[in-house]
């Protein structure tokens, strides 16, 4: 039955994840792993399933807590931005939401380190985790804009949400060498950037505009 599930059918089947796939090919998406990712995730079931036929629409869809789930092509742009430059071990992703990127993420890494500042929320990302039999996740209920101290350095840190500036305790856990991918700005003005850490400092790329929910710190 769970297969069955997953598998989906009409606006839910794989036909349809296809044709997703092929409009992300179309947008610039070139990670042949990202975008299989893509596919094969069944994003229905991260959704409410008022919702499940809007499911492989290229849009961001209500999750409920006044937050949403990404559009596909953000959240492969974001994989696929983390993930140039090779391998990654240790990756932190800020802002578990529905747990969506995490399952397209996590078998790309080694291992991920996820923080939800929404107790709701988090828990229904590990049901569904559980459900796909993704394992390399750890999961903490938190404040984002802090990091994970007690597992830095990451070689990666994937900010789902955003911040008006970059918080600092983010660029200070981040790996030499380690790629933080991060929206930036007010509402209306956000840019996604990447931040990567060299032997003589930080250096920043803008990767296009954007749109998120704010980075909140605290925890709901």
């Amino acid at each position: 039955m769970a297969d069955l599930r997953f598998a989906g059918i009409g606006m839910t089947s794989a036909r349809t994840r296809d044709r997703l796939v092929q409009r992300l090919r179309e947008q610039g998406i070139s990670n042949l792993a990202v975008l299989d990712r893509i596919r094969n995730v069944p994003r229905h079931i991260f959704v409410d399933e008022a919702l499940g036929s809007r499911a492989y629409e290229d849009t961001a869809l209500p999750i409920g807590f006044g937050q949403t789930i990404s559009q596909p092509y953000i959240v492969a742009r974001m994989s696929e931005a983390l993930l140039e430059g090779g391998p990654l071990g240790n990756v932190l992703e800020v802002g578990t939401g529905c747990g969506y990127q995490t399952a397209v993420l996590a078998p790309l890494v080694e291992r991920l380190f996820t923080i939800e500042r929404i107790a709701g929320l988090l828990d229904r990302a590990k049901e569904r985790l559980k459900e796909l039999d993704i394992r390399n996740v750890k999961f903490h209920h938190g404040d984002g804009t802090q990091g994970w101290k007690s597992q830095a350095p990451f070689e990666g840190i994937l900010v789902a949400a955003a911040p008006l500036a970059v918080p600092q305790a983010l660029l200070r856990q981040l790996a030499p060498g380690g790629r933080l991918i991060v929206p930036v700005g007010e509402d209306g003005k956000q840019e996604l950037m990447r931040f990567t850490r060299r032997e003589q400092g930080v250096t920043r790329e803008s990767l296009g505009h954007v749109a998120f929910v704010p980075l909140l710190g605290g925890k709901g």
